[in-house]
């Protein structure tokens, strides 16, 4: 008797192990019915050789979108020669640039000028590693599965960054004209040099880490962390070169109101990164301040961004929340002041590169799969589907004859063969959808939007995906 009962539970036990194991699975009655799904739509074999045999862009691209679409702006601003970050991740850093420079063009009467975007990514790598190291220490005790501590390893010595990081930097180390410090191999391919530097940083943590287990006080922990960080500089310098500490700056000056010189002078002078910062940058860089538009998040409400500097004794970095039409607001009063306009954006998403067009359903994915593929911002910044991957400068506006804006010009990093010239055409919905982030002068906000600045923030957690993402532009 007990063995037919043990047998009788054995298989009742089999039985629903069976029936509970296809509970939502795919079996062939469900293959059935989507096949008969399928073959409802009368082109549905026309569709699978186009598909197939094609590439998805190519057939899905709006042909009423490209030839409706016109290079013509109403407004453009002075920009550099476009410049190419290359096969790095430096786009904030390039970006900045590209932000604070025209105002030195004009000022020295110069048709170009950059300055070293590898001076300002040898300290920013040298800064972020201090600060992981130092990262380390304050989570000393923390397991390793601990959120915070594996958004550091995320994050460590990667090229990522925002105009904050530009700022923080070039306020304490300067700048210098590119020609000082040039690119070399590793700046402008950073694949190998960023790989040998988590490697590099990552056995420092397990080190210090292994340290403060075997008893050793921070002051210990801190003393070796210098002897790492003189290995990480020599690293760096023999990848970048050695930042100057002087240098000679000499360009070629004309005089437009003296109409009797008919060569231009040669100017030269002798600065220090600093001095050349502090003559013609420093009192001219506008109190920059970020805005963001994330749905997702209370508006009218300022937010600090818990660790989200690269530099380790700096503040972290506040930002406001605000509806997109403000930010379009604000985008557009800095351009009518001509004031570029830094940006974080989504680049991937709906950007037709042959033409440089960036337009919602630029690609009529819908119409080609009969599927539809829509979210709200809302749910593709809860959902994942969109972050803040890519910085560029809006440098001009078209609008209406009424005053709406119709598309926004943007300059990009990606040099003069990506794009129409280096520059991008961005439609006005395109921006409601997939701009996240921008930088402008906090002296065009509104009082009430200017004193959000002074209000109590909500603190965002470091391992928070969206902010994140933020502090890695690439």
């Amino acid at each position: 008797m007990k063995l037919k009962l043990s047998i009788f539970f054995i298989a009742f036990l089999l039985f629903s192990i069976t029936v509970s194991a296809q509970d939502g699975a795919i079996d062939q009655k469900l293959l059935d019915s989507f096949e008969k799904e399928l073959g409802k739509n009368d082109n549905a074999d026309l569709l699978i050789n186009m598909v197939t045999n094609n590439k998805i862009k190519d057939i899905s691209l709006n042909h009423e979108k490209v030839i409706s679409h016109n290079k013509l702006y109403s407004l453009k601003l002075k920009s550099t020669k476009i410049s190419n970050q290359k096969s790095s991740g430096r786009c904030w850093v390039f970006a900045g640039g590209n932000l604070i420079t025209p105002k030195v063009m004009t000022k020295l009467q110069l048709s170009d000028f950059q300055i070293s975007e590898s001076y300002i990514a040898f300290y920013d790598k040298l800064e972020k590693g201090n600060f992981f190291l130092e990262r380390i220490i304050e989570l000393r005790d923390r397991p390793l599965d601990d959120r915070s501590l594996q958004g550091e390893f995320q994050s460590l010595f990667g090229d990522g960054g925002w105009m904050h990081y530009f700022l923080n930097l070039i306020e304490k180390y300067g700048v210098v004209p590119k020609e000082i410090m040039p690119e070399t191999k590793q700046s402008s391919s950073t694949g190998t040099l960023n790989n040998l530097g988590k490697t590099l940083l990552r056995t420092y943590a397990a080190e210090l880490r292994e340290m403060h287990k075997n008893g050793k006080k921070v002051k210990d922990l801190r003393k070796r962390k210098e002897e790492m960080l003189s290995e990480l500089y020599r690293f760096l310098i023999l990848s970048y070169g050695k930042p100057p500490k002087s240098f000679v700056f000499r360009y070629e000056y004309k005089d437009e109101d003296d109409t009797t010189k008919t060569e231009n002078e040669i100017i030269e002078k002798e600065y220090t990164p600093k001095s050349f910062f502090d003559e013609y940058y420093g009192s001219s860089t506008p109190n920059y301040v970020a805005i963001v538009n994330n749905p997702t998040m209370p508006y009218n409400t300022r937010f600090i961004l818990e660790e989200s500097r690269n530099i380790y004794e700096q503040e972290d970095f506040d930002v406001i929340n605000l509806p997109i039409d403000d930010l379009k607001k604000y985008a557009r009063a800095s351009i009518l002041d001509s004031q570029a306009v830094w940006f974080a954006c989504d680049v991937g998403k709906e950007n037709y590169r042959t033409d440089a067009i960036m337009d919602v359903d630029i690609y009529d994915y819908n119409n080609t799969f009969g599927i539809d593929f829509k979210m709200s911002k809302k749910d593709r910044i809860r959902y994942g589907d969109i972050a803040p991957t890519h910085a560029m400068v809006l440098t001009g506006l078209d609008t209406t004859q009424t005053g709406e804006t119709v598309k926004w010009l943007v300059e990009n990093s990606w040099g003069k063969k990506m794009g129409k010239d280096g520059f991008w055409n961005m439609y006005d919905d395109w921006f409601d959808e997939y701009l996240l982030l921008i930088i402008v002068d906090k002296n065009i906000l509104s009082a009430d939007d200017q004193k959000l600045f002074d209000s109590k923030p909500k603190m965002i957690k470091d391992w928070q995906p969206f902010f994140l993402a933020l502090r890695n532009l690439e």
